[in-house]
């Protein structure tokens, strides 16, 4: 009989859980259309969240930190890379200097590409 009452305490319990999440969530979808709506009738354009709260991020920082270092390192810029392939011209990697250092491929033939006929 007591593993019976624990296992009906531990099911309301878990009932009582899962109610919560939901009337959280719903609170949650509440106050975004409550915005959604307030944004709309004055028109002006929905924030996210994250701008609302202060919490700064920046999908750039990636890209500033791996061209500074690539800066640190005397390779070449982004805009040298982007100059370089226009021009049909090998650049060296800006990242890490593979191989024997050599820009030069000697073990090569080239050969006349087969026709689909």
């Amino acid at each position: 009989m007591f593993s019976f009452l624990i296992r009906v305490v531990l099911f309301f319990m878990g009932l009582l859980f899962a109610a919560s999440l939901a009337v959280a969530a719903l609170l949650l979808v509440a106050v975004w259309m409550a915005r959604a709506g307030w944004a709309r009738l004055t028109g002006k354009p929905l924030t996210p969240w994250t701008v609302m709260f202060g919490n700064r991020f920046d999908p750039r920082a990636g890209f500033e930190r791996f061209r500074a270092a690539a800066a640190r390192q005397g390779g070449p810029t982004a805009a040298d890379v982007a100059g370089a392939r226009a021009r049909g011209e090998s650049v060296q990697s800006p990242v890490a200097n593979i191989g024997r250092g050599s820009d030069e491929v000697t073990d090569v033939r080239a050969r006349p590409v087969p026709s689909r006929d």
